[in-house]
């Protein structure tokens, strides 16, 4: 089976918990499946920015993004994020290949249309999957920084929550699990909805139930959904031991998040 697993947050941050996602992974491949990894790096990338003095600003979950933040989160993303990820996978025993959307022109990218406008901000505009089937051939898995390259020859900042849907509709994933530094998503009693059906989303959203950084996550969901992905779940990243539990067994941790 294809599975997709999106990283970001504290996952990135804590070596415990990094070791433990890569174990998850490395059990995950050695069982027969194949995995794509999609990473973020906000947290870091704020702090990269703090260090050159220049302040992020963001507007519904989205990071404005000029032509000097776009070039941080190239260095960020795609250097030390993903090779920093690239190395704990291989201390599994577990070969990975790091690349950005950019190398092969596994993803193309186009400027998203908002207002106001969030500068070098991207959307996938077209996808390859060969690159990564290509990896997974040498029983490896690709590690996919969240930057893609534009028709127009720039590099642009992708949410890594839609990244990780492209990259699921892109290889036809069976499941895609987004591991997080929250438990699920919550309803508006404060606990966490073991399941969360697209169509009463809306309604949440403007009660203000779910608001910020869910949204795009959220909106994500809804995407590979929508691109025939079977399985969507929002998962604690310190849960990610259930990784290769979840397309044969019940899991009652995080949020499963349904069509309808």
């Amino acid at each position: 089976m294809k599975y997709v697993v999106k990283l970001g947050g504290a996952s990135l941050e804590q070596p415990e918990l990094l070791h433990a996602i890569g174990k998850a992974i490395s059990d995950l491949v050695a069982d027969g499946h194949r995995v794509a990894v999609v990473h973020g790096g906000g947290v870091q990338l704020t702090r990269t920015l703090q260090q050159m003095g220049k302040e992020s600003q963001f507007i519904s979950g989205l990071r404005v993004t000029d032509a000097e933040t776009r070039d941080a989160a190239l260095m960020v993303l795609a250097g030390r994020v993903n090779k920093s990820l690239v190395a704990s996978l291989n201390q599994q025993g577990q070969s990975a290949v790091g690349i950005c959307g950019g190398d092969g022109q596994v993803f193309r990218a186009r400027k998203k249309k908002t207002t106001p406008d969030l500068g070098f901000v991207g959307e996938i505009a077209g996808t390859d999957p060969r690159w990564i089937e290509a990896i997974w051939t040498m029983n490896a898995v690709p590690v996919i920084s969240s930057i893609a390259l534009g028709y127009d020859g720039e590099y642009y900042n992708i949410n890594a929550d839609e990244m990780a849907a492209a990259t699921a509709a892109c290889v036809k994933a069976d499941a895609l699990v987004f591991l997080t530094d929250v438990p699920g998503v919550k309803g508006a009693d404060g606990a966490v909805m073991r399941w969360l059906s697209m169509r009463d989303v809306p309604a949440l959203q403007q009660s203000s139930v779910i608001s910020g950084g869910m949204l795009p996550k959220l909106n994500a969901c809804r995407d590979a959904l929508r691109a025939g992905v079977k399985r969507v779940r929002i998962l604690p990243a310190d849960a990610a031991r259930v990784l290769p539990d979840l397309i044969s067994s019940r899991v009652d941790q995080g949020t499963e998040v349904m069509a309808a």
